[in-house]
């Protein structure tokens, strides 16, 4: 007689954990078991960590072809991959096999990751429209129109959305019904995706100032300089916020205090840093249109190691136990072991790579701008 327990897949043992402790109503609202991807970064603190390990090298599963550029990352819930293209889609994909379960005509490019809460889809597109579409079906649920393209994904907690507009505001949305809880201006274009601590919202700006907002009413509560313009997002450890800049700056900041605590500036080569950084336990990735993918010491902003790819690097990595994950310009995804910062493998996509990884249940999702979405697993058929 076999005991069937002992036989359960790690997905079936997290969705069990997941009904138990629903069950005892202690689940929070923003809570995701180990199988899901579901925002831009992963978490509410951007800080690019999975809670699943992959292999160091995979193979593809399957590929989906969208009709332009795939320069969202792919959010991954409960069997399903979420998607935008520059075609004006937002694709809904079974995570087994690829199949397209429903697309949804935004009208406009896609270019905000999506964020998948509630079996809800929430984007933004180059209209400046916010869309709400049912996971399930792909039918809309509401839209809100903002004045400037959003290109900034959604950050989510107890029924609030918070994302930014290229018409210099940050927004914070009911996630129910679409309605304005509050609405921050800034005085540049807000590129970068909101990050969340504590109850407040720290978000990188085009005016050159990382601001700390609170949550409940978008009051702001302290700004600091970051000396230019960033398209990045806020990734947050504790007190200590890193984020890049256009200026070619990789800044680590206390935002309880207000203050820059370091910054990394190459002299040799004025490159900007639109990725967004990944943030481990004793490292800060982050990489550069420089062409370079960086390791930072969280305290005191010594580079650690650097590797070297043949592209520029706006995807922003993903760290799964010791491995970071990013790809280029070039088209190649990287791994690279994150003490050593020796590669270890590469897969090449056929297409320039400026989507970052989206990591779940075994697998990684990644788009190029060719308009091509890989999931790649331990082998060709998942196993």
């Amino acid at each position: 007689m076999t005991d069937d327990r002992m036989n359960m897949s790690p997905r079936n043992v997290s969705t069990l954990f997941r009904v138990l402790v629903s069950a005892l109503g202690c689940l929070p609202a923003t809570s995701t078991w180990a199988g899901d991807w579901p925002s831009f970064r992963g978490n509410a603190h951007l800080t690019g960590v999975a809670e699943v390990e992959l292999p160091a090298d995979l193979s593809v599963r399957w590929r989906f072809t969208a009709g332009e550029a795939i320069t969202s990352t792919a959010a991954i819930v409960e069997e399903s991959v979420f998607v935008g293209a520059e075609d004006g889609q937002m694709y809904a994909l079974d995570l087994k096999n690829g199949d397209k379960r429903w697309s949804y005509q935004a009208g406009t490019a896609v270019k905000s990751s999506p964020t998948v809460v509630q079996n809800m889809v929430f984007f933004g597109d180059s209209d400046g429209v916010f869309h709400a579409v049912d996971a399930k079906s792909g039918l809309k649920s509401w839209s809100y129109e903002t004045g400037g393209e959003i290109i900034s994904s959604a950050n989510y907690e107890n029924g609030r959305l918070v994302f930014g507009s290229y018409d210099g505001s940050v927004y914070c949305l009911s996630a129910e019904k679409g309605e304005l809880l509050w609405k921050h201006e800034t005085e540049g274009r807000v590129h970068g995706t909101p990050s969340f601590v504590d109850g407040k919202v720290i978000v990188a700006g085009c005016d050159e100032f990382l601001r700390v907002l609170k949550l409940s009413d978008g009051q702001l509560l302290t700004k600091v300089s970051m000396g230019s313009v960033s398209g990045s997002s806020a990734a947050i450890i504790g007190s200590k916020v890193f984020v890049g800049t256009y200026g070619g700056t990789v800044l680590g900041i206390d935002w309880g205090e207000g203050r820059v605590l370091w910054k990394y500036h190459d002299a040799e080569r004025e490159f900007p840093f639109m990725s967004s950084a990944a943030v481990g336990k004793e490292t800060v990735l982050i990489g550069g249109r420089d062409k370079r993918f960086r390791a930072f010491h969280p305290e005191s902003g010594k580079v650690l190691w650097e590797v070297v790819s043949k592209g520029r690097i706006d995807s922003s990595p993903v760290i799964t136990g010791n491995r970071a994950w990013i790809g280029s310009g070039d088209g190649n995804l990287y791994v690279v072991d994150v003490p050593s910062g020796k590669e270890l493998w590469r897969f090449e996509s056929g297409a320039p790579i400026s989507a970052s990884p989206a990591v779940a249940d075994g697998v990684l999702v990644i788009g190029n701008e060719d308009g091509v979405l890989y999931c790649l697993a331990l082998t060709g058929n998942g196993k």
